[in-house]
Formats: C-alpha cells, sequence, structure tokens
C-alpha cells in the first residue's frame, strides 16, 4: 500500500522511441483526466555511442508538476555525466536529486540504470504515490519495468522545485 505523500518511480523499456511514447502518452492522459497528482515523466534513449538523451517535449513539461527536475534528477544519479547527451542540470535537479538520492538503495540505482539498455527507449515516470495505482491499472506495454515506492515526501520535491525556481527568478 502507498503511502499518501511518498515518491513513486515508474521505469519501463520498450523496443523503440514511438512505443514508449504511446505509453508516455497514456500518463499525460492519466493527469489530465486528475488521476495522478504532481509527475514529471520523460523518454529516455541510450544511443548506439552510449550516451543518454531524456526527450522531453514542451507539453510535457507543462504537464509534469515538477517541470523537468525530477527526471533530470533520476537520470543524473543513475549515469554518469560523461555519458548523458541530454543537458540536465539546474538547481531544481540538484536539489531534487538529493532528495531522490537519499530515498533509494544501492540496489534501486543498479536496478534501475541496468534496465535501460542500448538500443532501446525507456519511460521514466516519477511522481506522487498515486501514480502506482493509475500505472497498474493502465496495462501499459513496457516489456520489462521496475516500480518502486520511495521513502521520500512528494512534499520535499515540490519545495526543492520551488526554491530553484526563486533562485532563478
Amino acid at each position: 500500500m502507498a503511502k499518501p505523500d511518498s515518491v513513486f518511480i515508474y521505469i519501463g523499456t520498450y523496443p523503440d522511441q514511438a512505443a514508449a511514447r504511446a505509453d508516455y502518452d497514456v500518463v499525460k492522459d492519466l493527469h489530465a483526466l486528475g488521476a495522478v497528482g504532481g509527475y514529471d515523466a520523460s523518454v529516455v534513449t541510450k544511443d548506439d555511442a552510449g550516451k543518454v538523451h531524456v526527450n522531453k517535449d514542451e507539453t510535457s513539461t507543462r504537464h509534469g508538476a515538477w517541470g523537468g527536475a525530477a527526471v533530470g534528477a533520476l537520470v543524473g544519479i543513475l549515469f554518469p555525466p560523461a555519458i548523458i547527451g541530454t543537458a540536465a542540470v539546474g538547481a531544481a535537479v540538484g536539489g531534487v536529486g538529493g532528495h531522490l538520492w537519499r530515498g533509494m538503495s544501492r540496489a534501486d540505482v543498479k536496478e534501475f540504470g541496468e534496465l535501460i539498455d542500448e538500443g532501446e527507449a525507456a519511460l521514466v515516470v516519477v511522481g506522487e504515490s498515486t501514480l502506482q495505482h493509475a500505472l497498474a491499472k493502465a496495462e501499459l506495454k513496457a516489456e520489462k519495468k521496475v516500480a518502486k515506492e520511495l521513502d521520500v515526501s512528494s512534499k520535499d520535491i515540490d519545495k526543492a522545485v520551488r526554491d530553484a525556481a526563486t533562485q532563478v527568478s
């Protein structure tokens, strides 16, 4: 049973970016229907050179309450900066990353990172605990998936994003 204020991470892998994007659209639709609370979602790919790319569009950034910070922070934890092909920087990513890192074990980090293999795409969703039930009912089409509830407060993530926004303004 999900704790009401916890953070939930879902990573599913797909044979290609189009299949991952289809489930990404399902997550956006769930948010539009009010089935999930705050979240951040992105399709993540790893190219032939081993570089990791976080593929976001403007619509997802507007829908995601955490504005790209949560997925960027998670990718920053899972992969060394040298292989991240997409700039995932900023105060929000740093603050959110600190909270996520404290909520994960080393085994979690290893499991999440190993799930994204070269030549595949992944859907990465980080959000409030309401995601857990909604994604289970949505029956996403991932070939492999890992879903974990972290011992991290979604309110702490919200605060880290707000604090970073005030530093930028």
